[in-house]
C-alpha cells in the first residue's frame, strides 16, 4: 500500500437476520467521500486480512475508495455458536439483510451513492444476489470465481478442504486471521458438504440484474468450471467475461495485474452518479 492509500479499521454494530452483530470493517481512502465506492465481498473461508494489500491496489488504480468487511463468523466479526449451522439460503440472507444493513450502519446511502461490488466465490454469488434483490441500489458487480449452482468439481474439493483441516495445519494458518477459525471453517465446510445443499441455485435471480457485470473466473479453477460465470452471462445478458488461463480458485492472487486492470476499467466504463 503506498502512503497515498489511507486505510482504517473499525467494528459496525447492527441488527440483521434475527441477531446482533458486530462486523469488522475496514475503510479505504475514506476521506474522499465523492470517489466510487468499491465493497469488497470474501470467499467463503476469507476475512479482511485475508485480502491483504489488494483491495488497496484496486482502489487506487480505479480512483475508488473502498469498503472490506468480514461475514458473521469469520475474521474478527462476531463469531458463530458450535451449535449453530448456515441455512441453505445464507448467501441469500446476507444479500438480502445483512449487507444492506451494513451499508447502512456505515451511513452509506446506497440507492444516492451506489456502490460497485467486487465479490469472490461465495461472496460473488452474495453480489449476484445483492444486485438482483436491490437493483436500484448498486452501480456494478464484479464476481470472481462465483458460485451459480453446485457442481461435482465444488464438492469434491470442498471435501478435500475438509481432510486438510483435520490433518494438516490448515486450521493454524486460518488462525492468523480468524478470532475462531472453527467457526468459518465449519460454517462454510458443513453447509456445502451437505447432500440437501446440492439443490441450491440462484439462476431465476439472474434476469433481475439491472447493472453492468464483469464475471471473472480462472480456466484452471478447481472449485468450479466456467459453466458458471458462461451461465451468469446466459441469464444476464450485459454481463461481460474474463476466463483466464493458468489461473485457479483465486484470480486476484493469481493473476492479479490482470484482475487489477479488468477491474479498473470495468469501474472508469460505469455511468457517473448525476
Amino acid at each position: 500500500m503506498s502512503a497515498a492509500a489511507v486505510a482504517e479499521t473499525v467494528f459496525a454494530a447492527f441488527h440483521a437476520g434475527g441477531r446482533d452483530l458486530r462486523l469488522e470493517c475496514r475503510w479505504i481512502e475514506s476521506d474522499r467521500p465523492r470517489a466510487p465506492l468499491l465493497v469488497f465481498l470474501h470467499e467463503g473461508l476469507g476475512s479482511v486480512s485475508m485480502w491483504k494489500d489488494w483491495p488497496q491496489q484496486v482502489c487506487e488504480a480505479s480512483g475508488c475508495r473502498g469498503l472490506v468487511y468480514s461475514r458473521y463468523g469469520y475474521g474478527q466479526s462476531t463469531p458463530r455458536p458450535s451449535e449453530e449451522k448456515w441455512p441453505a439460503d445464507f448467501m441469500h440472507r446476507e444479500a438480502r439483510e445483512v449487507l444492506p444493513a451494513l451499508l447502512e450502519a456505515l451511513d452509506v446511502d446506497a440507492r444516492r451513492d451506489k456502490p460497485v461490488l467486487f465479490g469472490h466465490s461465495d461472496g460473488g454469488s452474495i453480489a449476484l444476489l445483492y444486485a438482483a434483490m436491490h437493483p436500484d441500489a448498486v452501480a456494478g458487480v464484479v464476481a470472481a470465481a462465483p458460485h451459480i449452482f453446485v457442481e461435482d468439481v465444488s464438492v469434491a474439493s470442498i471435501a478435500q478442504a475438509r481432510q486438510a483441516y483435520l490433518d494438516t495445519d490448515l486450521r493454524a494458518r486460518l488462525g492468523r486471521h480468524h478470532a475462531d477459525p472453527d467457526s468459518a471453517f465449519w460454517g462454510w465446510n458443513d453447509i456445502w458438504l451437505d447432500p440437501g445443499f446440492r439443490a441450491w441455485n440462484l439462476e431465476e435471480y439472474l434476469p433481475r440484474i439491472a447493472c453492468p457485470v464483469l464475471a471473472i473466473q480462472g480456466v484452471d479453477d478447481e472449485y468450479g468450471t466456467l459453466a458458471q460465470i458462461r451461465g451468469i452471462r446466459r441469464f444476464a445478458p450485459q454481463t461481460e467475461l474474463l476466463e483466464i488461463p493458468g489461473c485457479r480458485h483465486s484470480p486476484h492472487r493469481d493473476q492479479p495485474t490482470s484482475v487489477i486492470q479488468a477491474v479498473a476499467g470495468f469501474v472508469g466504463g460505469l455511468e457517473k452518479p448525476r
